[in-house]
């Protein structure tokens, strides 16, 4: 890997052909797809080797909080890595500078569906002991990260994706 920057509308081919060959489908290319065409892509990252190829992508986008909704929660999804560039620490590098970008960017929270055991080591815990929980049912795996002390003050209820991410995958 060379380095992480931010994704620009040329990088969108490779995204979605990192995300095709890391899912084995078309759904998260098409997610990206749709929501880079809302412009809904509040931080788009990409991993590329010396030549500039993309090797990994990680997107994050508004959600919408039931309660105490002020527009600066993040949900981080979906994230990928050309498998035969997996295990080497480009998802990792992805999404801690990631974080970084909506610590920048006055987020105060961000929100993920995903392995408690991996997004654990990244300072997610689980949503439902703040309160709120998401429209998929995720349960343990729906997690929060509170990028300020004061991070989820008043955020309750029901944190819901943006609405591209109902279309299905």
């Amino acid at each position: 890997m060379s380095g992480i920057r931010a994704a620009t509308p040329a990088d969108l081919d490779g995204i979605a052909a990192v995300h095709r060959a890391a899912f084995g489908r078309d759904g998260e290319a098409n997610l990206v797809r749709r929501l880079v065409d809302e412009g809904r892509d509040a931080i788009s990252l990409v991993a590329v080797d010396d030549d500039g190829n993309v090797l990994g992508h990680v997107l994050f986008s508004p959600v919408t909080v039931e309660e105490g909704d002020d527009g600066k929660a993040l949900g981080l999804a979906p994230v990928a890595v050309l498998p035969e560039h997996q295990r080497q620490g480009i998802g990792r590098a992805l999404i801690e500078e990631g974080i970084g970008a909506c610590f920048v960017r006055d987020a105060r929270a961000i929100f993920v569906l995903g392995s408690p055991a991996y997004y654990s080591g990244f300072g997610f815990g689980k949503a439902s002991a703040h309160g709120l929980h998401d429209a998929f049912e995720g349960g343990n795996a729906f997690q929060v990260l509170p990028l300020t002390v004061t991070g989820l003050e008043g955020y309750r209820g029901r944190v819901d994706y943006a609405p591209e991410f109902s279309e299905g995958l």
